[in-house]
Formats: structure tokens, sequence, C-alpha cells
């Protein structure tokens, strides 16, 4: 079968790479249009317009999949399928319909749940136990096509939006080329979705990467792993953003007189730092104050001391 990929973060390299390992002829890889990226904000090329450049395959980056020209050079390519992963751009109609048997994509939740952008941070953030995989052929709806092929994978506390991703995009690679053996063979049986289960992913906000302290420690650390490595989830401390990468959630009792949600109850070098939640304590582990490094919260303490009744903020 002609393949044209169409993906653009670092999610969408292996599975690029495992459709052209696995034999399948890739006539057309598309991504987003070179952008500034990291702390430097250099312009600089996708991961997968470089795994594609590795490869040797032909590359397209429109600003818009729906201009004219794209069209005509996606007809061109004369695709029997259009594979998709996180690919940053809602195909219309045209695109939909430009290869023989449909796009199919690769969504990182087990639709109907946790269908648009952030599934992956969403899924932390909710304190799932489970996630997975889900291939589904594309229509006009958001996440809402019929559903291919699933496979569940377990979310540990030990993981974060970055190990979860990691461990997505390598299912995912499976997942799309069994996808792909079944439609060339003629196996696959795809199904409808049960719209009355859907939830939804929707892109992160700057309110959601501000700690809520009046949650209780568990959610708390949900919420900071759920966010790491990025955007990372942060505090205010004295005027400025302190990123907070790494918590324990302690039991504890609910809020004491006088004590406020995001109160620090020990900072002690040795001991390390203790925030109170709204039920339970926090035990921060790792932090980096704005223009600064990551560092151990007691390394932290050793040069920012920070007085036991500090409250941290939202605002």
């Amino acid at each position: 079968m002609r393949v044209v990929f169409m993906g653009t973060p670092q999610f969408a390299v292996p599975i690029l790479e495992a459709v052209v390992d696995a034999g399948y002829k890739v006539v057309g890889v598309v991504t987003q249009p070179d952008r500034p990226r990291g702390r430097g904000r250099k312009v600089a090329p996708s991961p997968v317009k470089e795994a594609a450049i590795n490869r040797g395959l032909a590359l397209f980056q429109p600003p818009r999949v729906s201009a004219p020209e794209f069209l005509a050079a996606l007809e061109d390519l004369l695709p029997d399928v259009i594979a998709v992963a996180a690919f940053g751009q809602i195909l219309p109609p045209a695109v939909l319909r430009a290869p023989k048997y449909g796009c199919i994509n690769v969504h990182a939740s087990l639709l109907p749940r946790y269908r648009g952008a952030a599934p992956i941070h969403r899924a932390i953030i909710n304190g799932e136990k489970e996630t997975g995989i889900t291939t589904v052929f594309m229509d006009e709806g958001l996440d809402t096509g019929d559903i291919l092929l699933q496979e569940a994978l377990p979310i540990t506390d030990e993981d974060t939006a970055g190990t979860l991703h990691d461990r997505l995009a390598q299912l995912g690679a499976r997942m799309l080329v069994k996808t792909l053996d079944l439609l060339a063979a003629g196996r696959l049986k795809p199904r409808p979705q049960d719209h009355a289960r859907a939830t939804y992913a929707p892109a992160l906000t700057r309110e959601d990467e501000l700690i809520n302290w009046e949650a209780g420690a568990r959610d708390v650390f949900n919420q900071v792993r759920g966010l790491n490595p990025w955007p990372g989830a942060a505090t205010i401390f004295e005027g400025h953003v302190l990123k907070i990468w790494r918590v324990e959630a302690a039991a504890g009792e609910s809020l004491a007189a006088g004590v406020l949600p995001g109160q620090v109850r020990l900072a002690d070098p040795e001991d390390g730092l203790i925030v109170q939640a709204g039920s339970g304590l926090v035990l921060v582990k790792e932090l980096q104050l704005q223009g600064g490094r990551r560092m151990s919260a007691q390394d932290f303490l050793r040069g920012h001391p920070i007085p036991v009744g500090t409250v941290f903020a939202r605002s």
C-alpha cells in the first residue's frame, strides 16, 4: 500500500519509523512548518521532519493542509491510506476523502474516553490507572471515527507524562503496523464508538499548570507528574514562578485552624519541604525557581530559605 504519513512531535517518530521498517511504501511525510522551539526560541524542524530526512522520505510542510497546492500534491501521491499521529492540524473533508481506504489516526487513549489534544496529560492528572492506544478511521468529528484496534496500558504511580508518552508511542507504533496489516489483508472490523461514554482532554492552559493546593495531596501528586516534563506544574513564591517537578503525597488530617492550603509546614535543608494541601501533606522532592536550575528540595533550601508559614499561591 502507498502510505502518506502525517505527524509532527516526537510521539509520532517511532510510529513513522515502524511503518517504514514494516516495509510499507511511505510516499510522503507531512509535518508542520519549522517553528521557534526551546528556551532560545530558535526556528527548528519538527522531530518528524528530522526523521523523514534521515530516512530519505519525500517531505511536505504545508501551513494549511486545506491549501489547493497541497491538495494537488496529495492527489499526485496516489495514497491508499493516510496514517496520522499527533499531526496538529484538522484534516478537511478533501484530505479525508483523498486516500483509497481512508485516514487512520493513532490516538493516545482508549476512545471514546479522552478525545482531544492532551489525553496523556489529562489521564495522569485525573488519576487514571489505565490508558492505551486506539486506532480509528478518521471522520470530520474530534476523534469520533470508528474504532479499528485498541490496546490498554497501565498507568503506575511512577509514571510521568514523559514516561507514559514514550511507552504509548512505542505501543502506537506496533498498533498502527498491525492495523495496516489487517487493512491490507481485508480483515479490519471497524466498530462505532459509544458517544454517550465520551470524555474530553482539551489542550492544557496556564490555569492547568498552576498547582491547586486546595485539592487533596494525592490530587497534587497526580497534577505534578501529569505535567512533567512539559509544561511543568508551577506555584507562585515571592512573586516568582516556582516549578514543582516531583512530589510525594502523605496522608494527613484535614486543615487545622489557621492553616491554609499551600502553606509551608516544614522547610529544612535536612528534612526537606512539606506543604499543606486541602487534605493531607505534600512532600516536595524537586523544584526549580524561575531562571534557575532544577534541584532537590534540600539543595534548594540551602540557597533559598523558605520561612515556615509561607503560602504558595496560584497568582
